[in-house]
This record gives structure tokens, C-alpha cells and sequence, in this order.
């Protein structure tokens, strides 16, 4: 059984059975718990801190777990209401008022009830995660010389020349910022380049979390409609134009949601429009080691291909690795990198040192290229799954296009379908949906679906996933 999941099922028996003791008696030894559950020292370890952490128990060195007291009657509520008045006030001279909305985010961070097909997963399901490279790499980093003392604020030399050696192009080592993973990386980007009230201009649809980031900084998404080859370049062009933004995020490789690869004669074109707008380009990178195992060869990052430092690059390892190994990458050119760097040092002082020397240690090690061939192999076993289901019991919904990279499918929605009640109607038969309207900073031109293929178990719980949407189709549409 896998540790995590024997872990959980002892400290819920454990749990059921602390009425068997009273407030300050001693729990049974952990070689007893041991003997009684055949589980191992680190599992009963893991559980007793559990309920430790729930206030259940008291772990006590060399002495034992003992049942704790029950708790004091908790005082009573106090009048939070002014707060409604004095968050209000906060922003009443702001032109684009802050909003902190993360319900688009959450989707995909929050895990669903046990039995349910997750669909909505934005990481790697444990099993494609590289976890025993991880831990490797980690302990490793932990015996490094200096492993556990203040690192350059930039971030360590060698792993910000692994960063410039992988975006490619003139980029060098000094024009790069280890930052605490893609979304970190994002938010700094935004306070650098625009100021509040501002127009930014984004692709639509995109990824609600840099759409939440915009918006909790006080800026002002204006759609620019991307299709099966990218951004488009014209509708770009009139968006600079008429909003005088002075900044475009997008992501050209993979896009999220619909998975699409800037065309390699758009490029140049959202590079020279952006140029001669006097604007930056965030290149969200996110997931170029993703890609699948037919894709071919993939386009340099954007920023390889720009003297002028246009484009501010953002990649990471997390959706590589696992939603904890938040490591990422910063790479720009010219004195905006000195404003990154100093937002960054002022938002969070530096990435611990641990981390980026397991991150060293893991894209330096044997495991770490036969980990991303497996995965390339898998995710396309996966899509190519989940599209044949797809087709064969949901050819109503539409599928326009299907990536080469990524973790998930785009879906159009029969005109008229009510996204709401669909996902609803599908966690009623046992799948998580990601639902399209959180995707749009506008009025949405159809209803949508983003199913993930990469945070479920394999291809087996994809097909009863695709049965069990098909179940509540049948109610909704």
C-alpha cells in the first residue's frame, strides 16, 4: 500500500479508538502500533504527528504519545463587522478596484472527495511524479557544504546558468532570478511592468491564476482572442493600440487552456508589434517539459529570440516535479531586471538554499532526463485515451484541438449549456470538472470544459471518468 494512503487509514483508526483512554493516558508504544498494524516505524511516526498536529495527541521524547486534554470552551465570537467598512475604504480612490478572487485557482489546487475522477488537477499524479529522485536529490543537497546558509538573493550561480543554458539564445546566468515558482514569478512580473489602474493586455482564454494576480494588483485584463496558432497578431496590434497597454502576458507554447503553439510566422510579428508599442512580453513558459512523446521538435522560448529585452521569461520546474517543488525561473534584459530583482528581494528576501540545491541535484542526476522520458511517453498515452473516449461516448462536445504537450483538453460546449449545472451534475456522478468561464476576462463566446489526463491514476480511471461525464451529459444537456 502506498505510505500516504496507510498513513491516512492509521490515523483514522487511531482517531476512532482515542475514547478508549482518558485525557492525559498513554496511548499504546509505537513497536506495539508497529506490531498490531504491520505498518512501518516512518507510518506510525507520520500518524501519530498527525493527530498531534490536530490537537488529539501529545508526543512526548522518549516518553510516548498520551491522550490530550480536551479544550477550554472557546471564547466567544467577536464583531468582525467593521472590517466590511475599513476594506472598503481601502480602495475607494483606486481607478480599477483590487479584487482578491481565487476561486479560479482553487479548481485545480483542491483535491476532490475520495471516489471522485479528478479532472480538474493542475500537477502530476503522484505516481508520475519523480518522488524518489526528489528525495534523493534533496538528501543529497542536505549533506552540500553550506547547504542551510543564506544564498545569493539572485538565486545559486549554477542553477541560474541551468535556467539561461535551457532558455537558449544570448540569454546568460546574470540575466536570470530564481524565484518560488511560476506563479510567484508571475505576480512579480506584474508590479514590475505595470502600475495599478493599468491596462495589461492578455490572451483569451487564459489561466485565471495570472488573471487573479492582475486583478488583486488593481490592473485591468483586456482580452486578445487566441486560435489553434497562438495570439493573433492583428487583434493585438488594435488591443496596443487602443488601450495604450503596456504589457502582454502569454504563454506561446502549450497555452492554457487550449493548448496551442504560437505559429512560428506569428513570433517575430508579437515581438516587433509589442516593440513598437514601447511594451513587455511575459513569456509564461509553464510547461515546456511537458511535452508529448510525438510533438517533434518544440520552438526556443520567445526570449531566446529578442536582443531588445522585450520579453520577461518565467519557467519552472513544479509542473515537471510536484505542486511542492516550487522553483522557477525569472529571465530578463536591461534595467527592468534590476526592478524585478528588487521587488523579489522586498516580496520574499530569496528561495530557501535547500530547495535550489535539490533542485541542482535533480536536474543534474541520471534520473532526471529518463524521468521527463516517461512522462512524455505517459501524458501521451493519456491524451490519446482521453480523446478516443471522448469521441466515442461525447462526440456533442466539441474538441478543436488537440496538443502536443500539456496536461489537459480544451472542450466547447453544445451552445446553450449551462457550465454551472453540468459541473454539478458531473460531481454528483462521481468527476471533477474545471469548469471554461474563470478561463475568460470577458463574456465568454461559448460554454467550456478543461479536463486534465494528468492527475488521475492512469488511463483506466480517464475512461470511467469520460463515462461518468457522459452520465451527467445525459442529464444537463
Amino acid at each position: 500500500m502506498h505510505e500516504r494512503s496507510s498513513v491516512g487509514e492509521l490515523a483514522e483508526q487511531l482517531r476512532r479508538e482515542l475514547d478508549r483512554y482518558s485525557p492525559g493516558g498513554k496511548l499504546p508504544s509505537s513497536r506495539a502500533l508497529i506490531d498490531r498494524f504491520r505498518v512501518s516505524p516512518v507510518t506510525v511516526s507520520r500518524a501519530l504527528a498527525q493527530l498531534a498536529a490536530e490537537g488529539l495527541v501529545i508526543t512526548r521524547p522518549g516518553a510516548g504519545a498520551f491522550r490530550a486534554r480536551a479544550r477550554t470552551t472557546a471564547a466567544p465570537a467577536g464583531d468582525t463587522s467593521w472590517q466590511e467598512v475599513a476594506l472598503s475604504a481601502d480602495g475607494a480612490a483606486d481607478l480599477v478596484p483590487r479584487s482578491v478572487d481565487a476561486s479560479g485557482v482553487l479548481v485545480s489546487l483542491a483535491a476532490p472527495a475520495p471516489g471522485v475522477v479528478e479532472f480538474n488537477g493542475g500537477y502530476l499524479h503522484p505516481s508520475l511524479q519523480p518522488e524518489r529522485a526528489m528525495s534523493a536529490a534533496l538528501a543529497r543537497a542536505g549533506r552540500r557544504p553550506g547547504a542551510w546558509g543564506r544564498p545569493p538573493v539572485e538565486g545559486l550561480p549554477e542553477l541560474r546558468e541551468w535556467f539561461a543554458r535551457n532558455i537558449g539564445g544570448a540569454v546568460t546566468a546574470a540575466e536570470v532570478l530564481i524565484t518560488a515558482g511560476g506563479q510567484s514569478a508571475l505576480t512579480t512580473a506584474l508590479r514590475a511592468l505595470a502600475p495599478p489602474g493599468a491596462p495589461v493586455l492578455v490572451e483569451s482564454p487564459t489561466y485565471p491564476g495570472m488573471l487573479a494576480i492582475a486583478r488583486s494588483a488593481g490592473l485591468r485584463p483586456v482580452p486578445v482572442p487566441v486560435d489553434r496558432d497562438g495570439v493573433r497578431p492583428d487583434l493585438l496590434a488594435d488591443a496596443f493600440r487602443a488601450t495604450g497597454a503596456r504589457v502582454l502576458v502569454c504563454q506561446p507554447l502549450f497555452q492554457n487552456p487550449t493548448g496551442a503553439v504560437l505559429a512560428a510566422d506569428r513570433r517575430g510579428e508579437v515581438l516587433r508589434i509589442a516593440r513598437e508599442a514601447g511594451a513587455f512580453v511575459v513569456e509564461d513558459d509553464f510547461v515546456r517539459r511537458l511535452v508529448h512523446e510525438d510533438a517533434g521538435p518544440l520552438p526556443r522560448p520567445l526570449a531566446a529570440d529578442d536582443p531588445d529585452g522585450v520579453v520577461v521569461h518565467v519557467g519552472s520546474l513544479t509542473k515537471a516535479t510536484s505542486p511542492s517543488f516550487r522553483v522557477s525561473a525569472l529571465a530578463a534584459r536591461g534595467p527592468v531586471l534590476e526592478r524585478l530583482r528588487a521587488i523579489q528581494i522586498v516580496d520574499t528576501f530569496f528561495v530557501p538554499r535547500p530547495l535550489q540545491e535539490a533542485a541542482l541535484e535533480l536536474v543534474g542526476s541520471p534520473a532526471w532526463p529518463r524521468h521527463l522520458r516517461a512522462i512524455s511517453a505517459e501524458l501521451r498515452a493519456r491524451r490519446d485515451t482521453m480523446t478516443a473516449a471522448l469521441r466515442l461516448d461525447l462526440p456533442q462536445l466539441a474538441l478543436p484541438h488537440v496538443p502536443s504537450g500539456g496536461y489537459h483538453l480544451w472542450l466547447r460546449l453544445p451552445d446553450g449549456t449551462d457550465e454551472t449545472a453540468l459541473t454539478a451534475a458531473a460531481l454528483r456522478a462521481g468527476v471533477a470538472l474545471t469548469p471554461g468561464r474563470p478561463y475568460f476576462s470577458a463574456e465568454p463566446p461559448a460554454g467550456h470544459l478543461r479536463l486534465s489526463f494528468a492527475a488521475v491514476a492512469g488511463t483506466g480511471e480517464i475512461v470511467e471518468g469520460v463515462r461518468r461525464l457522459r452520465t451527467a451529459c445525459e442529464e444537463v444537456l
